[in-house]
Formats: C-alpha cells, sequence, structure tokens
C-alpha cells in the first residue's frame, strides 16, 4: 500500500504537470504498474504447494527457485528476486521502443535517475508506445517496438517472476533468471550494451553450470550451444554494423542511403541463410533473413550481443568457472561509467 500511498501523493502535487508533461505520465504510469505487480505477488513455495497448480507449471516454478538458490550460491545478488511470482493478466508485460536516424548508426538515448543515459524506453502502456514510436518516425528515425517479457529493478525491489515469462523452456527460464539476477550483481552506469551483454555470458554459462549440477547434461549442453550462437550473432552483426557505419560515412543523399541498405539487406539474407545460419546450433533463422535493414532493430538486436567474444575470453581465463569470472569482472568494472567499460575489459585482457 505504501507505493499507492507514494503515486497518490505524486498525483496531487504534480497534477498540473501530469497534464502537460509526457515524461510526468508515463512515470505515473509506470509507477502504477509497478505498484500492481508488486502487490499481486504470490510466493513461489506456495504455489508449488497448492494442488490447484499445473504439474508443468510447478516444475517450471521449481526451475525458477533452484536457479535462483543457484545464483546466490556462486555470489550473484540474489536477494529475494524471483521468490515470488505476478500475473500480469496478459501476454506481454511491456513494449520496448528503440530509434535511430535512417542515415546513421545512432541509438536514441533517454536519461534516467540512477542508471543514466539508456537506447531504448519500455512502456506499460501500448497506445503511449505507439505515440512516442509515431512521433519519432515523423521526424525520420527508424524505429522498433518489441515485447519484453522481464526486466530488473536491479535489486531496489524484489523482482517478481512474471507470467510473461513463464511459457519458455526449462533452459531458457533458468538462464533468463541467472540473467535478470546478474543485473543486481554488476551494472555499469550509461552502459547498456556492455550491462547487457555481461548478462547474456552470466545467464547461459551460470545455466549451463545449474543443469549439470542438477546432473542434465542435455539442458546444460543446450544452454552452452545457446550462448555459442550467441557469440555467432555477435559476430554477424558486428560485421553488418560495420558495413553500415562505411555506408553512412560516404553516402549523404537519402536515395544513395536507401539503395546502399537494400544492397546491404541481401548481404545480410545471403549470411543468414549460408555461412552464419550453418553456425547456429539452437537458433533457426527463420523470417529474420528476409527483414529490410532498420538501423533501430539492429541496435536493439546488439545491445545484447555487443562483442561477446571479450566475455568469453574473460570467462576462459577465469578456468571457465562463471563464479570466479563474474566476481573478478564485478571488481575491475569499480567506478567504471559508460563506453569506459569495454576499454577497461580490453586492457585486463592484453
Amino acid at each position: 500500500m505504501v507505493f499507492l500511498v507514494i503515486i497518490g501523493a505524486l498525483m496531487a502535487g504534480y497534477g498540473t504537470a501530469y497534464v502537460a508533461s509526457d515524461d510526468v505520465r508515463y512515470l505515473t504510469r509506470a509507477g502504477i504498474e509497478q505498484t500492481r505487480i508488486l502487490e499481486a505477488r504470490r510466493p513461489i513455495p506456495a504455489m508449488i504447494r497448492d494442488p490447484r497448480t499445473d504439474p508443468g507449471t510447478r516444475e517450471l516454478l521449481r526451475v525458477v527457485l533452484d536457479a535462483r538458490d543457484f545464483a546466490a550460491e556462486i555470489g550473484y545478488a540474489a536477494g529475494e528476486t524471483y521468490t515470488t511470482y505476478a500475473d500480469i493478466g496478459r501476454d506481454t508485460l511491456l513494449l520496448v521502443l528503440s530509434a535511430s536516424p535512417r542515415n546513421c548508426l545512432c541509438p536514441h538515448t533517454w536519461k534516467y535517475p540512477i542508471v543514466g543515459r539508456i537506447p531504448y524506453k519500455g512502456f506499460f502502456d501500448p497506445a503511449m508506445a505507439r505515440r512516442e514510436a509515431g512521433r519519432l518516425e515523423r521526424r525520420g528515425y527508424d524505429i522498433y517496438l518489441r515485447p519484453a517479457g522481464a526486466f530488473s529493478t536491479l535489486g531496489w525491489f524484489n523482482d517478481p517472476l512474471y507470467s510473461t515469462a513463464l511459457g519458455r523452456d526449462s533452459v531458457e527460464l533458468a538462464a533468463t533468471v541467472l540473467h535478470e539476477i546478474a543485473h543486481n550483481t554488476l551494472y555499469v552506469k550509461s552502459a547498456t550494451p556492455f550491462n547487457e551483454s555481461f548478462a547474456q555470458l552470466a545467464g547461459y554459462r551460470a545455466a549451463e553450470a545449474f543443469f549439470r549440477r542438477r546432473g542434465s547434461a542435455a539442458a546444460a549442453e543446450q544452454a552452452a550451444n545457446r550462448w555459442a550462437d550467441e557469440v555467432v550473432l555477435s559476430q554477424y552483426y558486428a560485421e553488418l554494423g560495420r558495413r553500415l557505419d562505411s555506408l553512412y560515412a560516404t553516402v549523404s543523399d537519402s536515395a544513395g542511403v536507401d539503395s546502399g541498405r537494400v544492397e546491404l539487406g541481401r548481404w545480410a539474407r545471403d549470411q543468414l541463410q549460408g555461412e552464419v545460419g550453418a553456425r547456429l546450433k539452437t537458433y533457426t533463422i527463420g523470417p529474420m533473413a528476409e527483414r529490410p535493414i532498420n538501423n533501430a532493430r539492429l541496435i536493439a538486436a546488439r545491445i545484447y550481443r555487443t562483442r561477446l567474444g571479450l566475455f568469453e575470453r574473460w570467462y576462459e581465463r577465469h578456468g571457465a568457472d562463471i563464479a570466479v569470472a563474474v566476481a573478478a569482472l564485478d571488481s575491475l568494472m569499480q567506478g567504471v561509467e559508460g563506453d569506459s567499460a569495454y576499454t577497461r575489459l580490453e586492457q585486463a585482457l592484453q
């Protein structure tokens, strides 16, 4: 109830600003939704004991509890994260907006307290998301709206497991739990690609160790293969980004940009249907190969796949032990902000 009181006070004190400012309306809606989620939480152990819980759901909930306990055991800052469950009553938790100029791989960013500048914005209100996307599109931006089934409050609240995350297979579910808890463990201000790429390593490599501990060699191998696929896609997106940067640096007129993007779209399709696709172990390309070039979509994809090879080298440097690797990286990143995170990691690997 305390959150409702706070929000009520804010709305009373800032009524005029609420009417006049999109930012105030956005923050108010986010606060209300977060409050609803927190108040809807149910203890996962009670759900597991409840005979009315579907057996398949019960098994996935056991995976969640076991994975979060494993996270705490290997030194992740698990706290009380994922000890509760929240049914949000819809199939999409929130929509995430990314945007970029059409002639530059330059992410549009939004500034927030504590976390700094972020190259995306999450919306609980789909209409608000579409309005913001339309506004940026009218300004000539590429835009990309995608659904998200989970997010981290970086330990500020005891995040529940959202119903939108429960439909995943056990490997992806465990990796998601470990990924989000990893954000509580290490977070570099204004360094979103670094944070998300680190969490990919921390999620999949920890999931591999978790399932090995459980005696499930097949699930452990699947987690390792998904991480390997992420590394392959990281290399592909890096090369596509390099080629786009070269195009935008040498072509200034819109017609040249458009024709260059079409040509690079063909190159991307050939890569995905050829060499890159052949290297993937768990992912299928499907319609991804036919998508036209969209800077915002590429930026969103690279957020989670930026220089993953560096993180894999760090993991190997620390004996292929994810607990040791994460603890060492946390120490290395003390006092670091923004792009200097990658610089420090590179220097440490030299």
